[in-house]
């Protein structure tokens, strides 16, 4: 009778201490991991806060002895079952618990594929002798906002002859951003109206479509350049010879930076003045019929497998949800200035893809503008551009559009800017943490540690993280290296973590049998790192993401044990 009552008691002691420390299993958003050592649940019922409490330690034990009777083989809840009816193993676990104290992070925190960007026309942005960059004599503290670098380089340039391309510029400026840790958002023009500053000026100077075009007999048109007296000349969009000239262009520019980590996305700016898709400046031209702005995208997606596309300003109706059946998205370039342009990139967004946007003139501009609509434009306002930001969902944005390089906008507006650049796109917030150790006291085995922690992360950004996220557990040292690994690396899809949502993760460690836990060792903490890709933790490389977390290191690892 004894016996038994020894043996319920175990299973009792077992099962309970197992219900209570059973790693968090996958809700199928995320990849399932490889191994029970570290899992993620997503959480709608999660705090939406950071906690603010101080770290706590509670310990308590539990003796549990356990015997089988005869013919009882079976094994539960984590208890290991014997057929010999008249062995007993003692077992004493001593269980604790750390809460981690989380704070936001103090100040601007920009992270990759996502954000702000201000104009990046070449190399030369980062000498010291361009005021306004990152190295400038104005100390242009907009560059702490900015993630990528954007601009537009000139067809003509790029593809000089036919079958001859120059990459040698745009080279030099995607090294130049890589090693500031920046993409580049690419747009190539065929035309801008810009440069029309008189009658008839030197075609080089605005149509910048190659000259070996026209030798081939592609058609152009002239046209009287709107609110002026000027007349110049324009492609005719949809010559066929025009047509082949543009996608053999966008076939060699696939060759050549299709998957390229350089480049954060590339609009496809085939037609119209800036190829924004429209001819509203240049009178007497026309756009193609959407079956042939149709045909295009189809060229563009079957040639760029990897890289994300980008549909221009003017790309409505059909034209967009052909686009967004093929995975590419959309951007627009009206943002303040016109109402309701932010509305128009919800069916990106719904289609679960970047958005991406463009203030309609210069920050100085649009602070003159008179708000009479129709006729004019809306002036720029915080409330506003913070209003447009969360409504279209934003991932990208043009924090500013003048040689200045967003310096102006960024003086008067520095703490707003500062917290939106927490808004715009993902941003991901540890809102709980805390750590269980569970030492267990084997004759046979020795001591046995297990340490699990548990965290729940929220992304409290507008929109969903566009790229797969590594996360990553370590116990580290006093310095910041890492002395071992905290359960297995998790991976986290694309486009899986939702914006305003909150997921559990469990990373597990157990120490070997006879050795003392990690955990206890003094000067020891706990990091949490996400990467983008798993190769690059392996290879012992940096993260590239930060939380929005108090306690980031240099290197940017998060440690929550604020000894």
């Amino acid at each position: 009778m004894a016996k038994l009552f020894s043996r319920c008691l175990g299973k009792i002691v077992l099962m309970t201490a197992a219900a209570l420390f059973a790693a968090c299993g996958d809700d199928g958003s995320s990849a399932a991991p490889e191994n029970t050592e570290s899992s993620a649940i997503e959480e709608s019922s999660s705090s939406d806060s950071v906690p603010s409490s101080s770290v706590l330690q509670s310990s308590s034990s539990a003796e549990v002895s356990s015997s089988s009777g005869n013919g009882d083989s079976g094994t539960e809840a984590g208890m290991t079952s014997s057929s010999n009816a008249d062995s007993s193993v003692a077992i004493k676990a001593d269980t604790t618990k750390i809460t981690y104290a989380l704070k936001r992070f103090d100040g601007p925190l920009s992270n990759p594929h996502k954000g702000f960007t201000v104009p990046t026309g070449g190399a030369w942005v980062f000498v010291p002798e361009f005021e306004y960059g990152p190295y400038g004599s104005l100390n242009n503290k907009a560059w702490d906002l900015v993630s990528y670098g954007s601009g537009y380089q000139q067809w003509n340039k790029l593809n000089p002859a036919k079958g001859v391309y120059d990459w040698t510029e745009l080279e030099k400026l995607l090294n130049a951003l890589a090693e500031h840790n920046m993409g580049y958002a690419l747009r190539v023009l065929p035309y801008t109206p810009s440069f029309i500053k008189s009658d008839f000026p030197p075609q080089e100077d605005y149509d910048w479509t190659p000259p070996f075009v026209y030798e081939m007999g592609a058609k152009k048109i002239q046209i009287d350049l709107r609110g002026t007296d000027y007349r110049a000349y324009a492609p005719v969009w949809d010559d066929s010879i025009y047509i082949w000239a543009a996608k053999e262009f966008a076939k060699a520019l696939a060759e050549k930076y299709d998957g390229d980590p350089r480049i954060e996305y590339i609009d496809i700016r085939t037609f119209g003045e800036w190829g924004e898709w429209h001819t509203s400046h240049i009178l007497g031209s026309e756009m193609p019929a959407d079956s042939v702005l149709k045909d295009m995208l189809d060229y563009y997606a079957s040639v760029f497998k990897k890289t994300q596309l980008v549909l221009p300003s003017n790309g409505f109706g059909d034209v967009y949800t052909h686009a967004l059946d093929l995975g590419i998205t959309k951007r627009d370039d009206g943002f303040i200035g016109i109402p309701g342009r932010p509305d128009t990139l919800l069916r990106a967004y719904n289609a679960n893809l970047p958005t991406i946007a463009e203030n309609i003139a210069g920050y100085r501009t649009m602070l003159t503008y008179d708000d009479l609509i129709p006729g004019g434009s809306q002036k720029w306002t915080a409330e506003r551009w913070v209003n447009a930001i969360t409504t279209a969902h934003l991932t990208y944005y043009v924090l500013d559009q003048d040689n200045d390089c967003g310096y102006n906008f960024y003086k008067d507006n520095k703490a707003l800017a500062d917290s939106m650049s927490k808004v715009i796109g993902y941003n991901f917030t540890v809102t709980r943490a805390e750590l269980l150790t569970v030492t267990a006291a084997d004759t046979a085995a020795g001591n046995v540690a297990t340490n699990t922690l548990n965290i729940t992360v929220k992304n409290t950004g507008v929109a969903p993280c566009f790229f797969d996220v590594y996360m990553v557990a370590e116990f580290v040292d006093s310095t910041g290296a890492a002395i071992a690994q905290l359960g297995k690396t998790i991976r986290i899809p694309k486009a899986t973590f939702k914006d305003n949502s909150s997921k559990d993760f469990s990373f597990t460690y157990k120490a070997p049998a006879g050795k003392a836990s990690i955990a206890t060792q003094s000067g020891v903490s706990v990091a949490l790192s996400l990467y983008e890709s798993e190769d690059a933790f392996k290879s012992g490389k940096n993260p590239t993401v930060r939380f929005d977390n108090d306690g980031l290191q240099g290197n940017n690892k998060l440690v929550l044990n604020p000894r």
